[in-house]
């Protein structure tokens, strides 16, 4: 096995993959695989907030040009899109997937034949994108797509709001964690996302991750090969608190790769809120990359002020 192999084909070989496997299948009895703990039986009724029953929900599965630069190269980034959400952002650009839970169930099988497709497309990774209630249904596909040549690296891209539990199945799996870091304050947090614990369960799933991978590991070719990328959605009225949001991260290590994003727009129910009503100005996105900065953090994937 090659030196820079993924470490979960390590892990299937030895076996401890599908032990994973089946320690997240038991979780989904009374579901604890989110922070929310709603305690459902998922194998009966997918009545918790997410809507996730047995089965992984898949909206779409295709290569992808608009990620971060690390991830995308000449051959995209493979996304498997998941329906429902463990969030209830009331701004969400994919609200009809997260939301309206579109999609269709998959099987172990079907979802490992999205991964090894997107693979054979030419695809630099798999990206698994709203991946939280699903993570038992993709460990175990992870075995089937191995064993059928799978071997690029994996991509959990989430929104922060994690159980520390379920990603410690997922060390040595992961290669590349891609959260968002959404809130500093947890009022905040409840009235547009409904998850007034988001920002401390927020802090411990990136420590846990930062535990993990580390910083962000890019090859000579510019692709990501292994580390944390954080995603920070400025908001107007500095509703995200970002200047004590990038404090965290610069505490996690000052190398920590952050994408300032900047491409807020007021989406689903925003309207219902005058705050979040309208875009972010040039000067609100200035200040948020100069809070960056600040905070010490100096690899910032950040958009030119033309862009607004």
């Amino acid at each position: 096995m090659a030196a820079d192999a993924p470490a979960y084909l390590s892990l299937h070989e030895s076996g401890e993959l599908a032990e994973r496997a089946a320690a997240a299948r038991e979780l989904l009895h009374e579901c604890t695989v989110c922070p929310r703990e709603c305690r459902v039986d998922r194998f009966r009724k997918p009545n918790g907030f997410c809507g996730g029953g047995e089965r992984a929900l898949v909206c779409s599965a295709a290569p992808h040009f608009g990620e971060e630069r690390p991830l995308v190269g000449r051959g995209g980034s493979g996304t498997i899109f998941f329906g429902g959400c463990n969030l209830g952002c009331v701004f969400c650009q994919n609200y009809d997937i997260s939301h309206g839970r579109r999609g269709q169930e998959v099987s172990s099988s079907e979802l490992a034949n999205y991964m090894v497709g997107l693979q054979r497309q030419g695809c630099h990774n798999i990206n698994f994108v709203t991946p939280t209630h699903f993570v038992p249904q993709i460990l175990a596909a992870l075995g089937p797509a191995i064993d059928d040549g799978l071997s690029v690296p994996l991509v959990y891209n989430c929104g922060g709001y994690e159980s520390v539990t379920t990603l410690r199945l997922l060390d040595g799996v992961i290669d590349i964690y891609m959260p968002d870091a959404k809130y500093a304050d947890g009022e905040v947090a409840k009235r547009l996302s409904g998850a007034e614990d988001y920002p401390s369960v927020m802090r411990a799933a990136l420590t846990e991750m930062h535990r993990q991978v580390g910083e962000l590991q890019i090859g000579e070719d510019g692709l990501a090969r292994r580390g944390l990328l954080v995603r920070h959605l400025v908001l107007p009225n500095d509703l995200a608190g970002t200047a004590e949001i990038m404090q965290f991260l610069a505490s996690l290590s000052e190398d920590t790769y952050v994408n300032v994003m900047a491409q807020y727009r007021p989406c689903y129910r925003a309207a219902e809120y005058p705050e979040l009503s309208r875009r972010i100005t040039r000067e609100e996105y200035r200040r948020a990359v100069q809070a960056a900065y600040d905070a010490g953090l100096h690899r910032l994937d950040e958009r030119p002020l033309s862009f607004l």
